[in-house]
């Protein structure tokens, strides 16, 4: 008896001192810290840099035989998901986080999967206690409101990561009006055939509804044509980053051999100076004439126009309960509770990251095709194998009117894009009801074009 009331006691006297080692070893940084330094000091902590960083600092046991293995392959899935040093500079710094990384953490956080069970067993000090998630939550919640302000959101919302899309931004109409004329222009290309619009169809929901599109001769090129519409709102363009701006997008086809297959912008140039009206149209927006920087800030101009607002989950965000069915509703909270919401953020939901196509499965063996330059992603222009098959996320707004689906156009139909969508980014398998109730969510995301209900007239 004696000797089990003393194992007993040891028992107990090792859980006190354990609590004690651990209450040391976790403990949430000082509340009169700033928002920015608390979560520095988190991250430190809870060893996200262990995982989510290019150079990460090896724990002692990922030398052992077993484990060791284990943990470096949870450090290769966690810097494939998440590089989070561009983030942990910004926050150094004072200035805005990636809205996607920001939100990426904030959602881990809610659901309590970060820092991972198995690593704060073996470091303690890295578990989050309560105190550290609300400092997080409410870091989230600040930055949110400073970077990235809801504005048109009722209060009920005003911290979703998703916004309403404006009615309208600045522009100088001048320009928009040569700018539209441009995009309509055939003479952007080398035979007079092809405009902006021939793939990026106003008409059709901003796309040709083509897996690839039709360029000069009958040409075809490699990557599905993305939506014109709210392209304002990417942080870069084309699928691969190349472009920084509209701007720059726009320079990009005429010269393309596929798509416009003109040899300089000066053939342009002079092809438009040829038209005495259209000339003096212009250099009475333009002092200084027809030119390459001039013809593409014109298209850009007038790109940044074509907003497509008041869509019902619009309305809905702005406080119109009525704008969306309990079905949509449900689709919407599927939609958060599956990540999606991580990467389909801001006004455009999406295009503000690149991320890697197959996180939980390997996308491009199940598809069983050859491989191609444009399956690449961003590789193609930065040459870093992080970035092998890592794509800009499409947006979502008016995805009912602009199939078919992902960079190389396989997926027909919304239920086949989401789908795959949460089998290779999320690692889960939808039930017929759930892709039932998220593609409803996403039918409500069509809004409108100067003030009337954008339509595809290729779905009429």
């Amino acid at each position: 008896m004696k000797k089990k009331t003393k194992i007993i006691l040891t028992v107990l006297v090792a859980a006190a001192v354990l609590a004690v080692v651990y209450r040391a070893v976790n403990t949430a940084p000082p509340a009169d810290l700033g928002k920015n330094e608390q979560m520095e000091a988190i991250i430190a902590s809870a060893g996200c840099m262990e995982c989510h960083s290019a150079d990460p600092k090896l724990p002692f046991y990922a030398n052992f035989p077993i484990a060791g293995n284990l943990v470096k392959e949870d450090i290769r899935l966690g810097y494939r998901s998440f590089d989070m040093e561009p983030m942990l500079t910004a926050i150094r710094t004072g200035e805005a986080v990636s809205e996607v990384d920001f939100s990426k953490v904030e959602k881990v956080i809610l659901d309590g999967t970060m820092p991972m069970a198995k690593y704060y067993l073996v470091h303690w000090g890295a578990a989050i206690n309560n105190t550290e998630k609300q400092m997080i939550l409410d870091w989230a919640k600040e930055h949110r409101a400073t970077f990235y302000p809801n504005k048109l959101a009722c209060t009920e919302f005003a911290n979703e990561p998703i916004r309403p899309i404006e009615d309208s931004v600045a522009v100088d109409m001048r320009k928009v009006i040569l700018g539209n004329l441009l995009f309509h222009d055939v003479r952007l290309s080398v035979d007079n055939t092809v405009s902006c619009a021939t793939c990026h169809g106003l008409n059709t929901g901003g796309v040709d509804n083509k897996q690839f599109s039709e360029g000069v001769r009958g040409q075809f090129g490699g990557v599905n044509a993305p939506t014109v519409f709210n392209a304002h709102y990417n942080f870069v363009q084309f699928w691969d980053g190349r472009a920084a701006t509209l701007a720059d997008q726009a320079a990009g086809p005429p010269l393309n051999p596929v798509e416009m297959a003109c040899e300089s912008f000066d053939e342009i140039c002079e092809k438009l100076k040829a038209d005495k009206q259209f000339n003096e149209a212009f250099t009475a927006v333009y002092p200084d004439g027809i030119t390459q920087d001039n013809i593409t800030d014109a298209i850009q101009e007038f790109e940044r126009t074509l907003l497509t607002p008041n869509s019902r989950f619009d309305k809905y965000l702005k406080g119109d309960k009525t704008a969306m069915t309990e079905e949509e509703i449900a689709g919407y909270d599927l939609f958060k509770l599956y990540n999606c919401a991580t990467c389909h953020v801001g006004e455009n939901m999406g295009g503000q990251s690149y991320e890697l196509m197959g996180i939980k499965a390997d996308y491009f063996a199940d598809r069983g095709t050859e491989l191609t330059i444009e399956d690449n992603g961003r590789y193609k222009e930065t040459k870093a194998d992080r970035d092998k098959h890592r794509f800009k996320v499409p947006g979502l707004r008016n995805i009912a009117l602009t199939a078919p689906y992902f960079h190389d156009g396989t997926m027909k139909t919304m239920d086949e894009a989401v789908i795959a969508m949460a089998k290779y980014e999320v690692g889960v398998d939808l039930t017929n009801e759930e892709v039932k109730k998220i593609v409803a969510f996403l039918n409500t995301l069509t809004g409108e074009y100067k003030g009337k209900l954008l339509t595809n007239d290729s779905m009429k």
